[in-house]
C-alpha cells in the first residue's frame, strides 16, 4: 500500500514528457504594420499569456469545470469518490471527477482510454504538474490546450472564431459562452445551435454566481443577453497565396525551417509584402487580357519589387493561383530579348569603347560555329546606333556586340546579377538559354538599373519571431555594385524611349516606366512572351505562356499583352498611390539625348535666281525633318569623287553659289547623324541650269 502511494506520488515524472507543454501554435505571416496576411498551421492555435485572460474567463472554467481548483492538489478526492460511487452501481467506468490539472495531463500525456490504469497515469501526472508549477501555469497551460469546436484551439483562436475579437476584450458572457463549450463542442456550437448554446452558457453563469465569481443580479443580466456571437465568413479569397508559398520556401532554404515547424512553431513571420499592390496584382493577373494560345487559357506570372530595398513587395505565380499551385514565380523560362540590357548594352557601356551611339552593324551575317541569327521583322539597315539597336529590339547588333565584347565577359557580368548560367554561345544575347531565368530573378536583376548599378538577391521575409517575442532571423541586405552609375542611367533613359516609341509602347501608363520585351520563338510558333522594367518606385517582370512546351502549344501574340498588362497593374497602384512621374537624373550626370531619325530626302528641287550680269544664284530645297538637330549636307557631282559643298543643321534649304548662264550643275543633299556620325541614304539628284 505504502509503496503503490509513494509511486502515485513521485512517479509523476515518468509520465510527464515537459515538451508537450510546449503546445503547437499557428504561424502568423503579417506586415511591419501589424496587418495580417495569412496563418499557417495544422491546428488552429494562438498561445496567450495567462495575464491576457481576464479573471471573469478563468472563474467561468474553473466554475464550470473544477470549482475545488485553487484548494486542491491536483486530485480532488472527494471528486473521486463521487465518481467511483458511480462507477460501482453502474458496473463500468462512467463518471470523470477530474479536474482541470487531470484533464490537462490526460490532454497532454494520455489516451483517452477509460481504465484504472490510464486514470492512475493521470493521477501521477496531476501531481506532478501541481508540484512543479503554479495554479495559474496549470491553467494558463489547459486554456490555451482545449479544443472549442469548429477547428479552434485554444482560448484565444476560439475567441477570435466565435466572436472576432481576442480573448482579452470577452464579456463575462461571451467567456461563459466560451467555458460551456469544450464538454460538447458540436452539440453547444453557438452558430449551429443556440438555443443548446444558450442553455449551456447560462448553466455556466449559474454555476459562476454559485462560485462566488459574480453577483445574482450580473448572472441575471447576463442570462437574458444575446449570444453576441459574430461569425466570420471563412475566407475563399486567394490573393495572398502565391506570395505566402513563396514565404514558406524562403523559410525552408535561407533558415531551414520547415513547413511542418511553422505550422506548429508560432511564429510571426513580418514580411515585405505591400498587400495593397498584391490584391491589384492578383485581380489583374485573374481578369487582364492574356496572350491567346493554340491550347487552351495560356497561364502567368508576376513579380515587382521595391528598388530602395529589393523586397519583393507583390508575386502572383498564375492566373488564378491557389496554395500548393505551380507557382510560376519560381519556374525557369528562357528570358528572349528582356537579357539584351542585362548580357550585352550594360556590359559594353561599361567598357570606354562603347557609347550609346556606339554604331554597330546591321545585317544579315554568320558569325563563329555557324551562328546565323536575323532580326524579328527581317529589316536591316546596314549600320544601327546601340541605342536604336536597343530600342528596336534588333537581334544581329546584339549579337554582333556579344561577340565584341565576350561571352565570359558577359557572362561575369550575369554571374553578379544573380543570373548565372552554364551556356557558351552567343544565342545568350537572345536569350536563348538551356535553362533560363525566374520572374523573380529577373525583377531583381532590373532593379539594378533603377538602383544606381547596384543588385541584389530579392527577397519576402524580413524578420521571423518566435512566440516569446524573440527575434531569431532577420533579413541582412547585401548589395554588390554591378555597372556605374552613368550606365544604369543610361540604360534607364534607352528603356524608357523603348516604352515610349520603341517595342513596348503597348498599352497606357502616363507616369515614368522604362521596360523591355522579350518574345521567345519556337518551331510551331512563340514558346512564350515577356515584359520586364521598371519605375523609379518598383522593379518588375510579367511572364505569360505555357507551362507544357512543344508541338501544340504556343501563344498566338505578341509581347504587347504582357506589356499592357504591366501597364495596367501599374495604372492601378499609381491610383491608389501616386508613382513618380519621372526619373530623376542621378547628380553630375547628363540626360541623354534621344536618338536622330534621319528623314528620307526623296523630293529635293531646286531653282536659279538672277544674281548679276550673266550670273545666277541656285537654291535647293528638301523635305527636313521636325527633329532640329538632323544635319544636311549638300554634295555636287564630280566627275571621279563628288565634292562636298556645304552643310546646313535644322534648315531646309541651301544657296548655291553664282553660277554663270551657260553652267549646268547637280547637287544632292544628304541627312547625317551627329551622334552617331552616321550618314543617311541622299536625296534625289537636282541639276540647276537656266532654261531660256
Amino acid at each position: 500500500m505504502v509503496a503503490g502511494i509513494v509511486t502515485i506520488w513521485f512517479g509523476g515524472r515518468f509520465v510527464v514528457e515537459e515538451e508537450a507543454l510546449v503546445m503547437d501554435e499557428l504561424t502568423t505571416v503579417e506586415t511591419e504594420d501589424g496587418q495580417l496576411i495569412e496563418r499557417i498551421y495544422s491546428k488552429n492555435r494562438e498561445i496567450v499569456e495567462g495575464s491576457e485572460i481576464p479573471k471573469h474567463v478563468k472563474d467561468a472554467f474553473v466554475s464550470i469545470e473544477d470549482q475545488r481548483f485553487y484548494g486542491h492538489s491536483g486530485v480532488d478526492l472527494r471528486a473521486i469518490m463521487r465518481a467511483l460511487y458511480k462507477d460501482i452501481l453502474a458496473m463500468e467506468k462512467v463518471e470523470g471527477g477530474s479536474t482541470i490539472t487531470q484533464q490537462l495531463a490526460k490532454n497532454l500525456f494520455l489516451s483517452n482510454d477509460k481504465t484504472w490504469m490510464r486514470k492512475t497515469k493521470e493521477v501521477m501526472a496531476a501531481i506532478y504538474l501541481e508540484r512543479n508549477y503554479t495554479k495559474d501555469e496549470i491553467l494558463s497551460f489547459y486554456l490555451n490546450r482545449i479544443y472549442f469546436g469548429e477547428g479552434a484551439y485554444g482560448v484565444q483562436s476560439a475567441a477570435k472564431h466565435y466572436f472576432n475579437r481576442p480573448v482579452s476584450e470577452l464579456t463575462v458572457a461571451q467567456g461563459a459562452l466560451l467555458a460551456g463549450l469544450p464538454k460538447a463542442p458540436n452539440s453547444y456550437s453557438p452558430f449551429d445551435h443556440p438555443e443548446a448554446s444558450i442553455q449551456r452558457r447560462n448553466l455556466v453563469l449559474s454555476e459562476m454566481q454559485e462560485y462566488g465569481a459574480i453577483s445574482v443580479d450580473v448572472m441575471k443580466r447576463m442570462q437574458g443577453s444575446t449570444l453576441a456571437t459574430e461569425q466570420v465568413e471563412d475566407s475563399s479569397e486567394t490573393w495572398s497565396n502565391s506570395y505566402v508559398d513563396l514565404v514558406i520556401d524562403e523559410a525552408a532554404e535561407k533558415y531551414h525551417m520547415s513547413r511542418d515547424e511553422l505550422k506548429r512553431g508560432g511564429y510571426r513571420i513580418v514580411v515585405a509584402m505591400d498587400p495593397q499592390i498584391q490584391r491589384i496584382a492578383a485581380e489583374e493577373m485573374k481578369n487582364g487580357e492574356f496572350v491567346p494560345g493554340s491550347n487552351g487559357q495560356v497561364e502567368g506570372a508576376f513579380t515587382l519589387v521595391d528598388n530602395d530595398t529589393g523586397a519583393l513587395v507583390a508575386a502572383v505565380g498564375g492566373r488564378d493561383y491557389k496554395h500548393g499551385d505551380l507557382n510560376r514565380t519560381q519556374l525557369k523560362q528562357q528570358p528572349a530579348s528582356t537579357i539584351k540590357p542585362l548580357a550585352v548594352y550594360g556590359p559594353a557601356l561599361m567598357k570606354e569603347e562603347y557609347q550609346p551611339f556606339s554604331v554597330l552593324p546591321d545585317r544579315k551575317q554568320t558569325f563563329s560555329g555557324g551562328y546565323s541569327p536575323g532580326n524579328y521583322d527581317g529589316n536591316y539597315e546596314g549600320e544601327v546606333s546601340l541605342y536604336q539597336a536597343l530600342i528596336e529590339s534588333k537581334n544581329v547588333p546584339a549579337v554582333s556586340l556579344l561577340d565584341q565584347i565576350g561571352v565570359d565577359y558577359a557572362k561575369s557580368y550575369l554571374d553578379k546579377l544573380g543570373l548565372p548560367t552554364k551556356d557558351d554561345g552567343l544565342a545568350i544575347a537572345l536569350g536563348g538559354l538551356s535553362e533560363g531565368y525566374t520572374p523573380i530573378q529577373m525583377a531583381a536583376a532590373y532593379r539594378s538599373f533603377a538602383n544606381g548599378g547596384k543588385a541584389s538577391e530579392s527577397y519576402t521575409i524580413d524578420k521571423i519571431v518566435d512566440r516569446y517575442g524573440k527575434v531569431i532571423h532577420e533579413h541582412q541586405g547585401k548589395e554588390e555594385q554591378v555597372f556605374d552609375a552613368e550606365t544604369a542611367w543610361n540604360v534607364t533613359e534607352m528603356l524608357q524611349t523603348t516604352v515610349q516609341e520603341g517595342t513596348a509602347s503597348s498599352g497606357t501608363y502616363p507616369k515614368a516606366l522604362a521596360g523591355k520585351t522579350g518574345t521567345q520563338q519556337g518551331e510551331n510558333g512563340n514558346k512564350h512572351v515577356w515584359f520586364t522594367g521598371f519605375t523609379p518606385e518598383f522593379s518588375g517582370a510579367l511572364w505569360m505562356g505555357y507551362d507544357q512546351s512543344g508541338e501544340g502549344y504556343s501563344v498566338q501574340g505578341s509581347s504587347a499583352y504582357p506589356t499592357r498588362l504591366m501597364k495596367q497593374i501599374l495604372s492601378k497602384v499609381d491610383q491608389q498611390r501616386p508613382l513618380a512621374e519621372s526619373f530623376q537624373t542621378p547628380e553630375g550626370l547628363e540626360n541623354l539625348p534621344k536618338p536622330i531619325q534621319l528623314p528620307k530626302l526623296t523630293e529635293a528641287t531646286g531653282s536659279l535666281d538672277l544674281a548679276g550680269l550673266a550670273t545666277f544664284r541656285g537654291t535647293l530645297q528638301w523635305n527636313a525633318s521636325q527633329d532640329d538637330r538632323v544635319v544636311y549636307r549638300i554634295y555636287r557631282e564630280e566627275d571621279g569623287e563628288d565634292v562636298k559643298v556645304g552643310e546646313v543643321t535644322g534648315q531646309s534649304s541651301y544657296l548655291v553659289n553664282a553660277l554663270r548662264i551657260f553652267d549646268e550643275t547637280s547637287y544632292y543633299v544628304v541627312p547625317y547623324d551627329p551622334l552617331t556620325q552616321l550618314e543617311g541614304e541622299p536625296s534625289n539628284i537636282v541639276t540647276l541650269e537656266w532654261n531660256f
